[in-house]
């Protein structure tokens, strides 16, 4: 986490979902997105698929609403030096899927401390969906996915000082689900770890630009502090608190 002590204007786009209810694939976020690419000129993106086996295919998807948008893209899979390509790239986009799956992946193709250079030292924009935001945080603790593999490390790419909870669900009171709500998974984690965790519900977008953060998007978000109850934040909400110190 070295880089952290000499940090840049980063650029972070972090989503909840790229699919949401009631929207074609990352139809919700068109205008941030494209707002953001464009603010940081951005023509091509760099994207990541190792969330998911289908490198390929998931690239495809990607790229195909990308360049719809004017944004050229392109897989990290097709480059046989995966570091030059992230060093060599305008943007990164890390799409979600399983997160220990891409966590494993990132490091066992040495990425990880390239990534975290070129975005907090370099500015160079990211952009995260679900598992892609998962590993933009300290760790993939507070992921909702179920290990299928084994990273090395639960330690992600540290790109901010807290963790996130994407797709974050609050309990269903008329349910008759009576297995743990998402609040006590998180409250466990509290039990043994300091870090906030932002649960980002589905449509909600945090960007950072430097040490600024701002929620966006069409939903709200909670954030949980240990011994703290939880905070509801609107849409527009400034959290650039949660990088103090960082």
């Amino acid at each position: 986490m070295s880089a952290l002590l000499k940090m840049g204007k980063r650029q972070l786009f972090l989503m909840s979902s790229s699919a949401v209810h009631g929207y074609e694939y990352l139809q919700h976020a068109e205008k941030d997105i494209s707002a953001y690419f464009k603010k940081n000129n951005v023509s091509k993106v760099l994207f990541i698929p190792y969330a998911l086996s289908n490198h390929a295919g998931y690239t495809e998807k990607v790229g195909t609403v990308l360049k719809r948008w004017g944004f050229d893209c392109e897989g990290i899979h097709t480059h046989n030096n995966p570091v030059q390509a992230v060093r060599e790239a305008q943007a990164i986009y890390i799409g979600g899927g399983n997160t220990f799956l891409l966590l494993k992946s990132l490091y066992d193709n040495g990425l990880v401390e390239p990534i975290r250079d070129r975005v907090l030292i370099e500015a160079v924009p990211y952009v995260g969906s679900s598992a892609g935001t998962n590993v933009a945080t300290r760790s993939i603790h507070t992921t909702n996915d179920m290990p299928i593999v084994y990273p090395p490390t639960f330690d992600a790419l540290g790109l901010v000082p807290f963790n996130i909870n994407p797709h974050y669900l609050d309990p269903d009171v008329s349910g008759t689900h009576k297995g743990e709500t998402r609040q006590e998974r998180i409250e466990q984690f509290h039990e043994l770890n300091e870090a906030p965790v932002l649960g980002l519900r589905e449509g909600s977008t945090l960007l950072l630009d430097g040490d600024n953060a701002k929620l966006i998007g069409t939903s709200s978000a909670r954030l949980f502090r240990p011994q703290k109850d939880p905070e509801e934040f609107e849409s527009g909400a400034d959290l650039s608190f949660l990088l103090a110190g960082n």
